[in-house]
């Protein structure tokens, strides 16, 4: 199971395994409090790609194809094979900083990786 969650938000024990997916710490956010198994940092949008974006909804739908561009590239295979392998031993929940829950690169990273599993299952 791979479920989503603010780095606001209070961990819990049924979060499993905790991973930030941002390539920027969350602003306010104490280290130790934020309960992370483990940051990747390099699976985030790139610098340039976050700030095309900027948390606008109207172009999420072009920062979901960039993105998902950019995860397609050699350099992002280790880390999500390594998401891949915790979501399906456990629990997994990737942690972002963004306000809207709808519309941030965990959404487009959570489909990305059911997808794959479902075709591993199928």
């Amino acid at each position: 199971m791979i479920r989503l969650k603010r780095a606001y938000d209070p961990p819990a024990p049924q979060d499993g395994v905790r991973v930030l997916v941002d390539r920027l710490w969350p602003r306010g956010v104490k280290r130790d409090s934020a309960q992370l198994s483990r940051w990747m940092k390099e699976i985030g949008p790139s610098d340039q790609l976050r700030q095309f974006f900027g948390h606008e909804p109207e172009r999420f739908e072009e920062f979901r194809r960039r993105y998902l561009k950019e995860l397609s590239l050699a350099s992002a295979k280790p880390q999500l094979d390594e998401l891949l392998a915790l979501a399906r031993r456990e629990t997994l929940t990737l942690v972002y900083g963004a306000k809207d829950p709808l519309h941030n690169q965990a959404v487009v990273l959570k489909g990305l990786l059911e997808s794959r599993l479902k075709r591993q299952k199928g």
